[in-house]
């Protein structure tokens, strides 16, 4: 059972990248609860978003991907509270931004959504 919980959740975080990679807002907030969080620590400065508020600025950025930049998102670990909570552990970059991202997430019915978005980056210097 919880192979099967572990391959959808790789699946989901397979979608997430793709999703920013293509600066896609739609894909992405499906892949969202509709009461999600967005929290980050950027440069000290804690910031709490609604959906509404995270996914336009998605959908106004230049996507990675037109830009010419490789898609590296991969996922690092999966932990799992009990049948219906886990929480991933995902990492990828934004042009001189290394991210890692801990996503928080729920099965609701036959399906794993993820409830909230914690995140920080780092810069990396131009090779």
């Amino acid at each position: 059972m919880q192979d099967d919980a572990r391959a959808e959740i790789v699946a989901l975080c397979a979608r997430y990248h793709d999703a920013l990679h293509r600066s896609d807002a739609e894909l992405l907030g499906s892949l969202f609860h509709d009461k999600a969080l967005y929290a980050t620590t950027t440069d000290g400065d804690i910031r709490f978003w609604s959906m509404d508020r995270y996914l336009p600025v998605v959908a106004q950025r230049p996507s990675p991907s037109a830009r010419g930049e490789a898609a590296d998102g991969r996922v690092v670990a999966i932990s799992f509270a009990g049948p219906n909570a886990a929480l991933a552990q995902v990492q990828s970059s934004i042009g001189e931004r290394f991210f890692t991202d801990f996503l928080s997430l729920v099965r609701v019915g036959d399906t794993w959504l993820i409830a909230a978005k914690v995140f920080d980056y780092v810069t990396r210097a131009k090779v």
